[in-house]
């Protein structure tokens, strides 16, 4: 006797929508949203989903946003949210208004006073942001970066403590070959002023998908540790650079070792070593394989 198939209760639904939307790769998440709608078939459910989905998505991939009026981008991320809908671009002085199910940059306001950090805080801001500018313009052919205060902002001599977060964001986005990645990270400095230090954390994310003849995605991160001594903003923003520089670099470099070593490592760990058949798998010459052509020539298609 079959087992009585049980209904999902209208909270359950909008959670598995809500998992789909969250974990659809970088610069894919309108792909998902369209299946995800035609499958509940209940478009107030889909809202509820897409309105507590789609924020999160867009903080935690820091997309990058045009504003009105040509006066620059935002990026989405948590550490320049004000409001619901509303982001701080510290380069321009604005608060992006966002529509964030559709993804675009809606209007623009000017950032209040108590938005801003103090002048102190901001001379450090402003020249560590044209630093990272300058490593990410040299770096990713399609970058984008920002630094944002998020503690202490109203410091307003050497003697107080304060925090400031660099954001890094880079997608090469490829639908139509079947591939889209992102590079992703963040480095939070603290100022401590008592210990004349900077402490640098940081967090990278890399994340790739290919979808020709399979599915196959990397989901990795690396979260590192630093420190330098606290000088003259200009100083500062210098020894920054050359930390993030550093670890990015060196994690990259440990990417493309870990890519060389698949066919000898991971490939090899996903599969017996001899087969039912007692014949050895060609790792040597892997291309000759292809599950669309196998599973075309089994099922006789296109005959």
């Amino acid at each position: 006797m079959d087992a009585e198939e049980v209904e999902l209760s209208h909270e359950q639904k909008k959670e598995i929508a809500k998992w789909f939307l969250l974990n659809a790769p970088s610069g894919e998440i309108q792909f998902v949203a369209k299946d995800v709608m035609k499958l509940l078939n209940d478009d107030e459910l889909y809202r509820e989903a897409a309105s507590e989905a789609f924020p999160q998505y867009n903080k935690s991939h820091m997309i990058c946003l045009e504003m009105p009026g040509r006066v620059g981008d935002v990026v989405i991320t948590a550490f320049n949210e004000l409001e619901e809908n509303e982001f701080l671009d510290p380069r321009t002085a604005q608060v992006a208004i966002v529509d964030n199910i559709k993804q675009v940059c809606t209007a623009v306001r000017p950032a209040l006073d108590d938005e801003l950090p103090s002048s102190y805080v901001e001379e450090y801001r402003c020249t560590i942001d044209a630093e990272i500018a300058r490593y990410v313009g040299d770096t990713y052919p399609k970058g984008v970066c920002s630094v944002y205060c998020v503690n202490g902002k109203d410091a307003e001599e050497a003697e107080s403590d304060f925090e400031l977060a660099v954001v890094i964001s880079a997608s090469r986005l490829s639908p139509k070959n079947f591939c889209n990645g992102s590079w992703r990270s963040t480095w939070n400095i603290e100022f401590k002023s008592d210990f004349q230090t900077l402490e640098v954390r940081g967090e990278i994310q890399v994340c790739a998908h290919y979808f020709e003849e399979g599915n196959v995605q990397l989901d990795t991160k690396h979260e590192c540790n630093d420190s330098t001594i606290m000088q003259a903003p200009e100083d500062c923003s210098v020894a920054i650079a050359n930390i993030i520089r550093h670890h990015e670099a060196e994690y990259f470099s440990a990417l493309e070792v870990s890519y060389s070593n698949l066919p000898d490592t991971t490939f090899k760990d996903l599969r017996r070593k001899l087969p039912v058949s007692r014949t050895l798998f060609p790792w040597h010459n892997t291309s000759q394989f292809s599950l669309t052509r196998d599973v075309v020539k089994e099922l006789g298609i296109g005959k």
